[in-house]
Parts: C-alpha cells; structure tokens; sequence
C-alpha cells in the first residue's frame, strides 16, 4: 500500500491506496468517499486528477492513464520517493479567487520561481580597422567538426519519414509487424486486421465497432521478445500497420530507444534488445507518406 496525498484547491488530506492492485475506477471511488466537501456531492472521474511527473502534470482519466501512473510511481518508490501526491479538482467549478483561501500545494496555487538573471558578456571596445574598406567576398562558414554529418543524417531521415517496426504477437496472431511510436496512446489494431483474425465479427459494419470514435475490444497479450503482457486495445482505421504499440505499451514495458540509431530498441523492463526494422512508406507516386 502507498500514502497518496491529494491537494485540492481549499484541503489537503491522503488515503492509502495500492497501485499495482486497484486501479483506476478504485482510486475514484475512495477520492468520492474521502472528498465529500471537496467533491461537493459529485462523483470523481475523468477530468478531475491530475500527478507531476517530470516537471510536467499528466491527466489522470483512464485505465491507460493509471497503468503509466502505477509504472512511473512503482519506479519512484524504489528511489526516494515512498509517498504520491495527486492534485484533485471538479473541472467545472470554478478555481477560488482572493479572498477566499487558496491551497498553496495545489499544482495551480505553488509559487513559481523567479527567472534566473541572465549573464551579460563583458563588452570589448571596438577598434576600426586601418585596412581597405572595399568589400570582400564572405568566407565559407564550416561548421564544427561532427555536427554537420549529424544535421544531414538527421534532417535526410526525418524527410524520410523512416518509422521504427517490430514483430511480434497479439492474442493468438503471431510474427505481426507493429509499429512502435511514442506519438499513439494506446494500442490500436487495424479495423480490417481485426476482421481478418477474429477480434471482431466479419460483418462488422459502419457505425459498429468504431466510426463513432475510439472504441476499446478489450484487454489482449502481446508479445515482444520473450515477454508477454496485456493491454487495453482499441480499433482504429489506421491503413498503413496492422498495430500499432503507443505510449501505453511503451511505458508498461519501460521501451527505450536511442534518437540516432532507429535500430536500437531495448525492453528496460527485462533488459532485452529487440530487433528493430526501420521502414519509409511510399505511395503510388512513390512520395513518401507521413505517418504521424
């Protein structure tokens, strides 16, 4: 069990919750019970939590949202950071003004530290030139020594539009490219991979099973390396993978790649290399085909 601290915007109190064994539904009931004036009768769900992880505030909505919250704070309290603070607000009440009290813990209400001076560099009295005034050709400006085959490599892949690939399983498909990309929230499938393996009925038709926004066909193993864990996987209409591995998969198994070789992928959470394709998608004009 861990101390979770929650501020909001008038209070401060905590309850203990587990994070590997409740989850997200859990944590709104017990923040309703424990909350009554804070929650003003209302029941807490999405919209109303927000954590700081990196100096940054994430949402705290769903069971995607609580499975990154439950890894990043399992990885703290083998640091130094036993205890979790969460910050809680009805997001449509109003925030208190003066003169009412205002929650100094409260993410919103925390002071904020004065800019840092900037340095000014000592100035150097200017000497003209006794030489000829007559313009001259400008000099080629050379770049430092390695950054130059950096920008180009850099700049030559991203007009590429090269994006990272894996293979591995989902439910009972095996060897199945899946695109691996930190931009995606979840874990998608493709509406017609979804037909073809029977995740979904065959006469699936418009307006049934998507169409009408994201909709989850519910939790499935996947398979990366030797390890399989489940997740939350939803349809998409995505045309160009048949998966697609988001933030979600990518947190759960601590996913960590390097930005100069694309081939370099490594599963943290068991200290695997996985094999890694890098692949352009051209259309039939032979353009390359943004993947965002």
């Amino acid at each position: 069990m861990q101390i979770l601290n929650i501020h909001t915007p008038h209070s401060s109190f905590s309850i203990l919750h587990s994070l590997q064994q409740d989850n997200v539904q859990m944590l709104f009931e017990k923040l309703s019970r424990k909350s009554i004036g804070a929650a003003r009768g209302k029941h807490v769900g999405p919209g109303w939590v927000k954590y700081q992880h990196g100096g940054s505030y994430w949402n705290l909505d769903d069971e995607s949202d609580y499975s990154i919250f439950a890894w990043r704070h399992k990885s703290d309290a083998l640091g130094s950071e036993p205890e979790v603070t969460i910050h809680m607000h009805d997001p449509d009440t109003p925030l208190p003004v003066p003169p009412e009290f205002q929650n100094p813990h409260f993410y919103t209400f925390l002071p904020t530290e004065p800019p840092a001076p900037r340095p000014y560099a000592k100035s150097l009295r200017s000497v003209r030139s006794r030489r000829s005034t007559r313009s001259l050709p400008d000099a080629p400006y050379n770049e430092p020594t390695g950054v130059a085959k950096f920008k180009a490599d850099f700049h030559r892949f991203h007009s590429e539009n090269g994006v990272r690939t894996v293979r591995g399983s989902i439910g009972p498909v095996s060897n199945v490219r899946m695109l691996l990309k930190s931009g995606y929230r979840h874990v998608y499938i493709s509406r017609n991979f979804a037909k073809r393996h029977g995740f979904i009925p065959e006469n699936a038709t418009p307006g049934m099973y998507g169409y009408t926004g994201l909709i989850s066909i519910g939790e499935w193993p996947i398979t990366l390396g030797s390890t399989t864990t489940r997740h939350q996987v939803y349809l998409s209409e995505e045309t160009h993978f048949d998966v697609v591995l988001g933030r979600s998969f990518m947190e759960k198994r601590s996913v960590k790649v390097d930005l100069l070789d694309f081939t370099l992928v490594h599963c943290m959470d068991t200290g695997e290399k996985i094999d890694c394709e890098v692949v352009i998608i051209r259309d039939g004009k032979g353009e390359y085909v943004t993947v965002t």
